[in-house]
């Protein structure tokens, strides 16, 4: 349904232009789940703000790749050809309903237009779908809901308001930028299992981006752990959470706290030394090597490996003499 093939993304500084997505390929198929990880600054977000061709004009440009939904390209598409994608084919759900979400108009409204927008639906028949969409959304009356301006709901109502935005068109692929970005635990849950139904009711795929590994190992077939730009380890879900083979793939598992009091993460958590480099100049190399301890560090001027197939389906950018890195 989506493929990503070698996608470069720069944003132009004064002191030059920064790499934020550096060569960046991942496909999503017909009602799978990808879920895109890493810290902050890590691309994932500009990766899901490139397919939709909504990265900031002056500033950034995709200088390199190919994203391609059902035959596609979106990264050379027309503008005809995007307002028929995104929308009725490609919803979005972004980060931060309260700043997604129009604080001027009602959230009715918001759904009503986008709706008349595509042409799906016009005055009563508009309203009429509002309400069955904010009720899919599990929201509690939702005639209120309709009438209400997004400062006047609570945080998970705002979430669960922009996820029917997000899906009133009928989108095949719905992106989906941190959506429990600032919810307490209990709501998260509640929005996870929303989406969780909603992606198996409408038989959709998604692109979920999280800094959460928690939540990928929720609601993702597949992850791709993103670092500095790169992707440094992709395959399903099981076997890059449960047999990493990347040494940042093992460390974002070693900070991750458990309730089990088996588990080996019931012990003090580990951190990461150091900071991500510098994307104006990004080192030669593992991007990740400063950040280890030294004797798994690779010689300098190592050039960058390779995604190696360490399993089925499942990669990682390491030696390819190594499929497995030692811990931290």
């Amino acid at each position: 349904m989506l493929h990503v093939e070698h996608l470069s993304v720069e944003y132009q500084t004064s002191r030059g232009p920064v790499h934020a997505v550096d060569d960046v390929s991942f496909r999503i198929g017909p009602a799978r789940t990808l879920a895109l990880v890493g810290e902050s600054g890590s691309g994932k977000s500009t990766t899901a703000l490139a397919i939709l061709d909504l990265l900031p004009e002056r500033q950034s440009r995709v200088s390199s790749g190919r994203i391609v939904f059902d035959g596609v390209d979106l990264a050379r598409a027309s503008a005809k050809q995007l307002d028929a994608i995104r929308g009725p084919r490609i919803g979005m759900v972004f980060q931060d309903a309260l700043t997604s979400l129009n604080p001027s108009l009602t959230i009715g409204s918001q759904i009503a237009e986008t709706l008349r927008r595509h042409g799906l639906a016009r005055s009563d028949a508009a309203r009429r779908r509002t309400l069955e969409l904010l009720a899919e959304v599990q929201l509690p009356d939702p005639q209120r809901v309709a009438r209400s301006y997004a400062h006047q709901l609570s945080g998970g109502m705002r979430q669960r308001a922009l996820i029917a935005l997000g899906l009133c068109c009928d989108p095949e692929l719905l992106i989906a930028d941190e959506p429990t970005t600032a919810l307490d635990v209990t709501i998260q849950a509640e929005i996870l299992g929303l989406l969780r139904r909603l992606r198996d009711d409408r038989e959709m795929s998604m692109l979920l981006i999280t800094h959460d590994l928690g939540v990928a190992s929720e609601i993702a077939d597949d992850v791709a752990v993103m670092y500095a730009g790169e992707i440094v380890e992709i395959g399903p879900t099981a076997g890059v959470l449960g047999e990493p083979a990347h040494a940042y793939t093992r460390a974002l598992l070693g900070a991750l706290p458990s309730l089990d009091a088996e588990s080996p993460r019931r012990a003090r958590l580990t951190t990461i030394p150091g900071s991500p480099p510098d994307l104006i100049s990004p080192p030669p190399g593992d991007r990740f090597a400063a950040r280890v301890s030294p004797e798994l560090a690779a010689p300098p001027g190592t050039p960058s490996p390779d995604l190696v197939e360490v399993a089925p389906d499942h990669f990682a950018r390491i030696v390819r003499s190594s499929h497995h890195v030692p811990a931290l």
